[in-house]
């Protein structure tokens, strides 16, 4: 199955750019027009997000969102096949920022949002940064799927780790210059251990692991900001979070990723993956862990 499935996409990934964008747009239409792909979820996140703005520009919001919805998944297909010249000519990102935290000696951790094109990003660490690259994953479920994005992603030296397994898969690196990439607004599954904190003003929980490992490790934590250049185009800034996760409250640098989040959708909401149900657990005081 997997190799029926990378053979497929792989030769899809070989069709030009231009193309690929007129699948993408036929995608759009059917996906938006056609079956309203999770449009109730959009809207409604972007109700809890934006209560200000009225229905009219929150629908032009989640319209905007569903054409870089479907270009993101593009996108990744193409990087079964595209060049580090192409790739690096696609993302504008300040990798000088982050290698000069080499020069200090001490390892780094980026802080990333479910923001377009995050799949770049995880790409291209491998190719300029002077850090070894470790992306901390969530398994799929479909192993073909699972297979396909780890080889995917650790095309240019990158290296996966399973956060499931990650004390385990991480200790053989722990003693080395490392650069560990997390995706820290993943939804958490036990809600009960999660740190439950506002977000867009509605308590929600959040994954312990990025801090908790930026603590073990007293990494430098960066938060990577995302912006949409054009179709095609993005850009990555890195903000650091702290240069001593140790010394900072349990939750802090939680919550200082938490602002950089809400800041960056605020600047370009299109770009934010919406179709997940961010919002679905209730907080209940005395159960669940507010900070």
């Amino acid at each position: 199955m997997y190799y029926l499935l990378y053979g497929f996409l792989y030769l899809i990934s070989l069709l030009p750019f231009w193309i690929l964008y007129g699948i993408s747009d036929f995608a759009f239409f059917l996906i938006y027009h056609v079956f309203g792909y999770r449009k109730d979820v959009v809207l409604s996140n972007l109700a809890i997000a934006f209560p200000e703005k009225k229905l009219e520009e929150r629908k032009a919001i989640s319209k905007k969102f569903y054409r870089n919805f479907t270009d993101n998944f593009i996108e990744v297909i193409k990087l079964l096949s595209i060049s580090e010249k192409e790739l690096s000519k696609r993302l504008m990102i300040e990798f000088h920022v982050v290698n000069s935290y080499y020069e200090s000696g001490k390892n780094v951790q980026v802080h990333l949002g479910h923001f377009f094109n995050w799949e770049y990003a995880n790409l291209a660490f491998g190719i300029h940064s002077k850090y070894p690259m470790l992306v901390v994953y969530m398994p799929i479920a479909n192993k073909a799927m699972n297979k396909l994005f780890n080889n995917l992603r650790s095309r240019f030296n990158g290296k996966m780790i399973s956060a499931k397994s990650y004390l385990r898969e991480f200790k053989p690196y722990s003693k080395e210059r490392f650069s560990l990439m997390f995706v820290g607004d993943q939804s958490a599954g036990a809600i009960h251990a999660a740190y439950w904190l506002p977000f867009f003003g509605k308590i929600t929980p959040f994954v312990t692991g990025p801090e908790k490992s930026a603590r073990l490790n007293n990494t430098i934590a960066l938060y990577a900001k995302f912006a949409k250049l054009k179709r095609g185009y993005y850009s990555v800034q890195f903000l650091e979070m702290s240069d001593n996760p140790r010394s900072l409250p349990e939750g802090e640098l939680t919550k200082r990723m938490i602002s950089l989040i809400e800041d960056n959708i605020r600047e370009q909401p299109e770009i934010y993956l919406w179709t997940h149900r961010r919002w679905k657990h209730e907080f209940k005081p005395g159960e669940h862990r507010a900070l």
